[in-house]
């Protein structure tokens, strides 16, 4: 109890000198350039080239450049930092400090092959004690599907991570198969090191990519194909093209003509992480629960067990087992990830009777290449890691 205590002290201490700041700060404004700041932070749910546009206009303004570019500069270092919802984005009354994210380091013995056996099955422990409170409450507790952490909805509410609507999808599907992945897990930026984001950033300047703004086709087109003649000096070929318009679609399942800028980060993330870093050292990013979903996914693929598996079943389960489903309405309509083997009677296996997913044929290629375990993880751990966000985004598309 005593370090609850001092959690609670720590957090209202933090909190105080927060809002301390603000308000020095928001004294030294003017109320013009507050209303400025506001219509701003209201710009950013606007497309890309609307975004652009509005910049564009303000700039030949005049006097509202320097707000305008002071907004964009905290929007640069909210994506350095992997920070989401700003302290004073929302109403401070009983509302708890979003963590300060701390960026992972390399380590030197990362690029070596991990140790993860086959046979050898890993217990599975979820803490006992809520992330944010660190107070046990049994069965009100709701876990991550991907990490040990456990957590309250309440805690989440006044860490500004959990809105109304979101709410039903955490209570009806953080003790179900499909599970629920918490703020730290959803958030594929945060597995990328320091040097790694400054790389990104670096990029998205490079193709005048503005944060926190939503890419229709055309927008993700011009910065894919400026990327590839950034990388290679030369124009892209027709057949990437493609593929990046298919991974567009991926990345839009509801069909809104954009992207939402954490998807299309998510999605830059895992490309960036698969570019740079060794598949060992992906390995080693995987949970104990992830890995024992690959155990269940190639256990069951091999029926005969000899250890190995056809090339074409290691297609399929990369399209099936490892990627995004839309879950079925329960009381609300929600959109939910999904990582691991479907079985026949789960709710994500069939929808009105008809399967979910395109099998896609083998060739008789694909059946005569084994593959073995070690092989397995190596060729769909990527896929795994790009499922670990809430979102209904396929985050990397498999490619056909």
């Amino acid at each position: 109890m005593g370090v609850l205590m001092s959690r609670r002290q720590t957090v209202e201490r933090v909190q105080k000198v927060s809002l301390a700041v603000s308000a020095f700060k928001d004294g030294l404004r003017e109320q013009p350039s507050t209303r400025r700041r506001a219509e701003a932070g209201t710009a950013r749910q606007g497309t890309l080239e609307q975004e652009v546009q509005e910049g564009e206009e303000e700039t030949s303004a005049g006097p509202s450049q320097p707000e305008e570019s002071s907004a964009s500069k905290a929007a640069w270092e909210r994506l350095r930092d992997g920070r989401g919802v700003e302290p004073e984005e929302f109403d401070p009354a009983n509302k708890f400090t979003p963590p300060a994210f701390i960026r992972p380091k390399r380590e030197l013995h990362d690029d070596e092959p991990p140790d993860i056996s086959l046979e050898q099955r890993e217990q599975i422990l979820n803490d006992e004690m809520c992330e944010i409170c660190e107070v046990w409450t049994a069965e009100s507790l709701f876990p991550c599907r991907i990490c040990h952490r456990v957590y309250h909805d309440g805690c989440l509410r006044r860490m500004g991570y959990l809105q109304k609507d979101s709410t039903v999808e955490v209570t009806e599907t953080a003790h179900t198969e499909t599970g629920w992945s918490c703020y730290y897990c959803d958030n594929l930026n945060l597995l990328l090191t320091e040097e790694e984001m400054y790389s990104l950033m670096e990029t998205l300047k490079n193709c005048k990519i503005i944060p926190e703004s939503c890419l229709t086709l055309d927008d993700f087109l011009h910065y894919k194909h400026q990327v590839h003649k950034q990388q290679f000096e030369r124009t892209m070929p027709e057949a990437q093209e493609e593929q990046a318009a298919l991974q567009f679609n991926a990345l839009d399942p509801d069909k809104k003509g954009h992207i939402e800028w954490q998807d299309f980060l998510s999605h830059e993330s895992i490309q960036l992480l698969q570019k740079i870093r060794p598949q060992n050292a992906l390995l080693r990013l995987l949970t104990p629960k992830e890995r024992e979903r690959a155990r269940a996914a190639f256990l069951a693929l091999d029926q005969d067990n000899d250890g190995f598996i056809g090339e074409g079943e290691c297609r399929q389960a990369r399209h099936t087992w490892f990627r995004k489903h839309q879950k079925e309405m329960l009381s609300c309509n929600v959109s939910i990830s999904h990582v691991g083997p479907i079985s026949e009677g789960s709710p994500a296996s069939s929808r009105n009777g008809k399967s979910p997913e395109k099998i896609l044929p083998v060739t008789k290629q694909e059946e005569t290449r084994s593959i073995d375990w070690p092989g397995f993880l190596r060729e769909n751990v990527a896929y795994i890691l790009a499922a670990r966000p809430n979102s209904a985004a396929l985050h990397l598309q498999p490619l056909a």
